[in-house]
């Protein structure tokens, strides 16, 4: 049994330190953790082996790595490692991507391996070629990775002619070719593109592990899958177990905790949740929240309502009815803030929602909403988490986000990290393994959870049987 919510006077997190109170209307501030707990200003986190994550009955059908025998194969691998780079500098500001696609990389070394990928958009700062990835995906890798300055032409295809078992190849930015920016289309116009005709003949088998794309149609995303067997790659393979069970068949209780500060996306993923009956309580934090409690009628002071609408824009009539619509339907099942924490002449001030509107900025969720929030997700067996709770960059409002990291990592529950920001955050708080899956996707990974359409995943889908006869009469089966 789960111990009470205890009194205020002296409010104890599990694993935590105590945090002492101020009088009516202060704030709580945390003495440094000496525990395994994380607080605003200590980042430091011992890991836990990660809870199994195990395929439901409405997982996604696509062959896997361990389906296969994979010695002495010529693989066309696609990857998404479109990293953050810095405008001035052009440095990587995040290599996250190219670490993720290591465990890959690594099971394949009995094969040679081809990659294809992209980097940003033609006319953009960061649209670059793709010699710097390949240098630091050498390094960390441990072995050489060749560049070639070409996509499929005729110096891609010698270079992946001579290539022999172990070798690493990195083609040059897909997007470099016009084909892949106009091919967006139907697979059998993608199949007409020089990237597939001219590369399909080279390779034995097509593994997609650009799950960041996968809700993104392309010849080099989803137009090999009827030219070559498909198999999906161990990231694309980790994303759709797992994320099939936030949206497919999660253990119950289950609970979504839905902030950030684009609603829409949020909104999305409740209606989602919430008109397939497969959630159980959905709580509304950060500037989601704030959009919500604008849509039950709250007036939250004209700056933050505002910058709420700007983040909508230019769906801010269709995100409100979403929004309303949430709240007329499902008001039992959801969690709106309570109370809120705003910045007064540079300090944290607490402030109940009978106190608005308000002119200053709203800036984290309240104590009171944390405390009431945390038994239900300590309760869950199950915990969806997209979006920070608050601007949680500005050290004074980090305790709302904070905590509900803490809630994350301390629950028994199945715990799921939604992407983006959130992902970000987790990653360098160093919880990642504190968690049972931290998504690598950003829209991929809301395209998912909000019941949109996946391309990547759908053609893998398809071309299964089709890719498991063919590897059949080939003896590469396990």
């Amino acid at each position: 049994m789960r111990n009470p919510l205890p009194t205020i006077s002296q409010f104890r997190y599990r694993n935590a330190p105590i945090f002492t109170f101020r009088p009516a209307h202060s704030e709580v501030h945390a003495s440094p953790s000496k525990s395994g707990c994380i607080d605003s200003s200590d980042a430091s986190i011992s890991p836990h082996s990660q809870i199994q994550v195990t395929r439901g009955p409405h997982v996604p059908k696509v062959l896997g790595l361990d389906d296969i025998k994979l010695d002495g194969l010529k693989i066309l691998y696609r990857a998404d490692l479109n990293l953050p780079v810095h405008p001035s500098t052009k440095e990587f500001l995040d290599d996250k991507r190219i670490r993720s696609i290591i465990p890959t990389l690594q099971k394949l070394e009995s094969s040679s391996v081809t990659i294809l990928a992209h980097q940003s958009r033609p006319g953009r700062f960061d649209f670059t070629n793709l010699q710097r990835h390949a240098n630091r995906l050498s390094q960390l890798l441990g072995r050489p990775v060749d560049f070639v300055p070409d996509v499929c032409g005729p110096s891609a295809t010698a270079a992946i002619d001579s290539m022999h078992p172990g070798d690493v190849l990195m083609l040059d930015n897909v997007r470099l070719h016009p084909d892949e920016n106009l091919l967006k289309g139907e697979i059998e116009e993608q199949e007409t593109s020089e990237i597939i005709q001219n590369l399909e003949p080279h390779f034995d088998i097509f593994v997609n592990d650009a799950f960041g794309a996968a809700h993104r149609s392309s010849p080099s995303l989803t137009g090999f899958t009827r030219k070559l067997p498909s198999v999906a790659g161990g990231l694309m393979q980790r994303e759709i177990d797992a994320l099939s069970i936030a949206v497919e068949d999660p253990p119950r209780p289950y609970v979504a905790l839905l902030g950030g500060a684009k609603a829409d996306d949020s909104l999305r993923v409740a209606t989602n949740l919430l008109e397939r009956n497969i959630v159980d309580t959905v709580a509304f934090l950060g500037v989601v929240g704030n959009f919500m409690l604008m849509a039950d009628g709250l007036d939250i002071g004209k700056s933050n309502a505002d910058f709420a609408r700007s983040q909508v824009e230019p769906f801010v009539d269709e995100t409100t009815k979403m929004a309303k619509r949430i709240l007329s339907k499902y008001r039992k099942k959801v969690i709106l803030p309570e109370d809120l924490a705003i910045e007064l002449n540079g300090s944290r001030e607490p402030l109940s929602i009978q106190q608005l509107p308000t002119p200053h900025p709203i800036y984290d969720v309240g104590l009171s909403t944390l405390m009431g929030l945390r038994p239900i997700v300590m309760g869950a067996s199950c915990v969806l988490w997209n979006g920070p709770a608050s601007y949680f960059e500005k050290q004074n409002f980090a305790f709302g986000t904070i905590e509900v990291l803490n809630m994350c990592i301390e629950t028994d529950a199945t715990t799921i990290i939604g992407g983006g920001h959130t992902s970000a955050l987790v990653e360098a708080r160093g919880a990642a393994m504190r968690v049972t899956h931290n998504s690598s996707g950003g829209g991929a990974t809301l395209t998912m959870l909000s019941g949109g359409r996946m391309p990547v995943i759908e053609a893998l889908e398809r071309s299964f049987e089709t890719s498991q006869s063919i590897l059949g009469e080939r003896g590469l089966l396990v």
